[in-house]
């Protein structure tokens, strides 16, 4: 199983965060599109490391052109000699609507013809072919040699999709590398929803699955104080709330038999009252949804419940001090 590790904080030191977490053992480092752009890390990134893959997880997609990410990952997966992953994500309507002030509609097919534009791009860039895609929400029939990359020995990224619901995620298994398994996802809903919805996808391409990578950024419960540990915990039934007031991710909750929780969590979430939310995940809800226990034995715990269908994480398994976090990584990839 491959290891991500996120990257956070201050531009200027993502090549060095970059470097340290591919010394300690990670395979991945990822960013993601919340208050900055994901793309300027994984560029420093690139510069100071050597074979540790650079993903975004995610780029809200709908924000943007079928053109705007084509070079965008071009570039960047030529500047790091075929190391870039683009990680996809629809976002929700009120954002795409009223942040970026793009369309919204059938975010399903929507994203299926997105993912294949770009492809028809980097296919005229990559293998000299004509570029007349037309679609119902995009179309691109103009490339002149000016607008052509010269750089294209390593060839066009890697695409996940991030998905939750079952749409979406046969979308991931059908023109997709991968998918990116949202935290909100317990092990029932991944084995009885999310692994079928892949299974229709990979069918309808006439792809294997091993043709495919299933990334899921788990919650992981764990600390070395039991101060840090009720911390973790605390802060994970938060999150947990806050992800279970959203409408579009109940059918979640749903196969457990909680459906009458997301609607109670969404109200008190209009009221702003937060720690009232967290109170409603119960250990029963918390355990379901993470893996909770001291460090080795979370890593155990992880890999017992998920080795056989996930390729790679993004989990908290970082240790008390370099070797530890190294000991626990090697625990993990054995």
């Amino acid at each position: 199983m491959k290891i991500d590790g996120g990257m956070m904080g201050d531009l200027a030191q993502s090549g060095q965060q970059a470097a340290k977490l591919e010394a300690l053992g990670y395979n991945g480092v990822v960013t993601a599109e919340t208050a900055h752009d994901p793309f300027f890390p994984l560029l420093l990134a690139a510069q100071e490391t050597k074979s540790i893959e650079l993903t975004t997880s995610i780029a809200v997609a709908f924000s943007r052109t079928p053109m705007n990410l084509a070079n965008i990952g071009h570039d960047l997966n030529s500047f790091s000699k075929g190391r870039f992953v683009l990680g996809l994500g629809s976002q929700i309507r009120p954002h795409i609507t009223k942040r970026f002030s793009m369309p919204w509609s059938k975010p399903a097919a929507r994203m299926r013809e997105f993912i294949s534009a770009m492809r028809a791009i980097w296919a005229c860039w990559h293998e000299g072919t004509s570029l007349q895609f037309e679609g119902d929400f995009y179309t691109h029939s103009l490339m002149t040699p000016m607008f052509t990359p010269l750089d294209t020995q390593y060839g066009a990224p890697k695409v996940f999709l991030a998905a939750v619901g079952p749409l979406m995620t046969e979308v991931a298994g059908e023109v997709a590398d991968g998918v990116i398994i949202h935290a909100f996802t317990t092990e029932k809903y991944l084995r009885e929803v999310t692994l079928p919805a892949i299974d229709r996808g990979l069918a309808k391409a006439g792809r294997s699955r091993a043709d495919f990578e299933i990334s899921y950024p788990g919650f992981v419960v764990t600390g070395h104080t039991e101060e840090a540990f009720n911390a973790n915990m605390a802060a994970t039934r938060k999150q947990i709330a806050f992800y279970g007031s959203t409408p579009a991710y109940a059918p979640v909750l749903g196969v457990h038999g909680w459906g009458d929780l997301q609607p109670e969590l969404n109200k008190l979430s209009k009221q702003g009252l937060w720690d009232d939310m967290a109170n409603l995940i119960t250990d029963d809800i918390l355990n379901e949804f993470a893996v909770v226990g001291e460090p080795e034995a979370a890593v155990d715990v992880f890999k017992g419940r998920f080795s056989d269908v996930v390729d790679r994480t993004m989990g908290n398994f970082a240790g008390k001090d370099e070797d530890h976090s190294r000991a626990l990584l090697a625990r993990l990839n054995a």
